[in-house]
């Protein structure tokens, strides 16, 4: 069944005011700055991301603001250096808009930047963190849910106490960024009166969204309010809204809520906005002891470095190897191998 089918199943919130210029601490550089998004062949996803940019680099010119995506789509982070090369840019900020530390940010997104460093030596860049886990993502949420208890979203009067939320991840191939999903959820549902939460995933990892459904169900709830875990729209997140429709066809009774992706939202200006102040004064700081990459270094395997001189080649984070992620146990035997 698709989305459409079922018009009321997403409750989307009336958009909020962005922030101005004079909302955002001043930057002591003007040191241009590369976003960098993983991509996506959905054009909508895409627009999203380069209107995120757009948006960014309009509340303040006083540098420019390069948007490029690590696959799937252009233009490819080796493209958009070659224009900063071009433009005389050898100095440059570059920030994984990503919610996870997982492969793309630790793994693929540095290997592309080392290879454009070795075909323009002169080039230096400043690699920032992720969004990971912060006040502003989680207040957006919590406002979200506040939003579904009117009665215009919630007619029939179903209380917290008879909700489940399922909270749902992209997935990954690292464990590490897999637990940062579930402590979000964790967080998002402390004090909020649901019934439970439930976490899950749209791909690679386990449980998956129809299994995070069964285990919901198990709780008898009145009402699952599904929250999706991404940035933007794009293809994983119509996918989960398209199984929540299959699942509000297949068990009626249970009213289900599916939450918007964040979109263009204050919070994550915000938030980028901390996270390019970190790359300018030196603050940034990774989660490194539980990296699998670090690991594998520690018992001599294949070397993993945060200076972000790896020696790989561009992978995915869809599957390694002969793995089926589909497959439970196949992912088991593999999760904590380096690819």
């Amino acid at each position: 069944m698709s989305i459409s089918h079922a018009p009321d199943l997403v409750v989307r919130p009336a958009p909020l005011s962005l922030p101005t210029a004079a909302d955002l601490a001043p930057l002591p550089l003007q040191r241009p700055l590369l976003m960098i998004g993983h991509g996506t062949r959905n054009e909508s996803g895409r627009q999203c991301f380069l209107d995120f940019a757009t948006l960014y680099q309009e509340l303040d010119t006083s540098r420019p603001v390069f948007p490029c995506f690590l696959e799937l789509t252009g233009p490819s982070i080796q493209e958009v250096v070659d224009h900063c090369i071009d433009k005389g840019y050898t100095e440059l900020s570059a920030l994984p808009i990503l919610l996870f530390a997982a492969r793309h940010n630790k793994f693929d997104v540095t290997n592309e930047l080392d290879l454009a460093r070795k075909r323009h030596p002169q080039l230096k860049y400043h690699y920032g963190r992720h969004f990971g886990i912060t006040p502003g993502i989680l207040d957006l949420w919590k406002q979200r849910l506040e939003f579904l208890d009117a009665p215009e979203h919630n007619p029939q009067g179903i209380s917290r106490e008879e909700t489940v939320l399922l909270f749902v991840g992209r997935g990954s191939s690292d464990p590490d960024a897999n637990s940062d999903v579930s402590k979000m959820a964790r967080i998002l549902w402390e004090g909020s009166g649901y019934q439970t939460v439930e976490t899950c995933f749209i791909g690679i990892t386990h449980p998956r969204l129809e299994e995070g459904f069964r285990r919901a169900r198990l709780y008898q709830p009145k009402r699952i309010v599904v929250v999706p875990y991404f940035l933007f729209t794009g293809t994983l997140v119509e996918k989960i809204f398209d199984i929540s429709a299959q699942q509000q066809a297949a068990v009626p009774e249970t009213q289900i809520t599916c939450l918007p992706e964040m979109g263009l939202h204050p919070a994550l200006v915000q938030v980028l906005r901390q996270r390019e102040l970190e790359t300018q004064l030196g603050q940034v700081h990774m989660n490194c002891e539980l990296c699998k990459f670090r690991l594998a270094a520690l018992n001599g395997e294949e070397p993993h470095s945060h200076s972000h001189d790896h020696g790989h080649g561009h992978g995915h984070d869809h599957g390694h190897a002969a793995i089926n992620v589909d497959k439970e146990a196949d992912y088991h035997n593999r999760i904590w191998q380096v690819p």
